[in-house]
């Protein structure tokens, strides 16, 4: 693994620090009027999510991971793991359904998806930008309203409650946008 210097760390980095693997959130590069200058970095740990402040010098040296991101198709859940396989050797691993948090939900069955891995180990799920759901419980089309900017809650197909457009129903097939879970457009 490559090692960088203090003032080359960038938000979005894998650092390998204090036997861990950290992804760096935030960094403030300070210049004390006394004393050298410093990067006061905000760490998250990929394992167990827990928060780390570091100070780095220019001078400190710091080995910079890089994950290897695989396409994987989802095949169902299992307890608390969810079975995944690689599409090209059709070997099967397993991940922690934790890593994907509330976006579980949008989590569907031979759904392909992109797997961080750290040598053997999943650290990271990434689900497609828009998935497909289905409304199934909503406010009835109200004339007159398609022409207002406004939203009605709705409920979806895998439980989740979203804001939609009133011009659509229940029934009606719409996309969702898995990082910020609004209506995308209907399908």
């Amino acid at each position: 693994m490559p090692k960088i210097n203090g003032n080359e760390i960038r938000p979005g980095n894998i650092l390998e620090h204090k036997g861990g693997l950290w992804s760096v959130v935030k960094i403030d590069h300070v210049k004390p009027g006394k004393g050298g200058a410093f990067a006061q970095v905000e760490l998250r740990n990929l394992r167990n999510g827990s928060k780390l402040n570091e100070r780095f010098r220019s001078a400190d040296k710091v080995e910079k991971v890089r994950l290897e991101q695989k396409d994987q198709q989802y095949l169902y859940s299992e307890g608390e793991s969810l079975i995944l396989m690689d599409m090209e050797t059709y070997e099967q691993t397993y991940a922690k359904s934790s890593l994907l948090g509330d976006k579980l939900s949008f989590l569907q069955e031979g759904m392909v998806v992109t797997a961080e891995f750290f040598e053997e180990e999943i650290l990271g799920i990434t689900l497609p930008q828009k998935v497909s759901c289905t409304v199934v419980e909503t406010e009835p089309v109200i004339s007159g309203q398609t022409v207002a900017n406004s939203y009605k809650p709705a409920t979806l197909d895998n439980g989740m409650k979203i804001m939609i457009p009133p011009y659509i129903s229940e029934g009606t097939e719409i996309a969702v946008n898995t990082e910020t879970f609004e209506f995308s457009e209907r399908i």
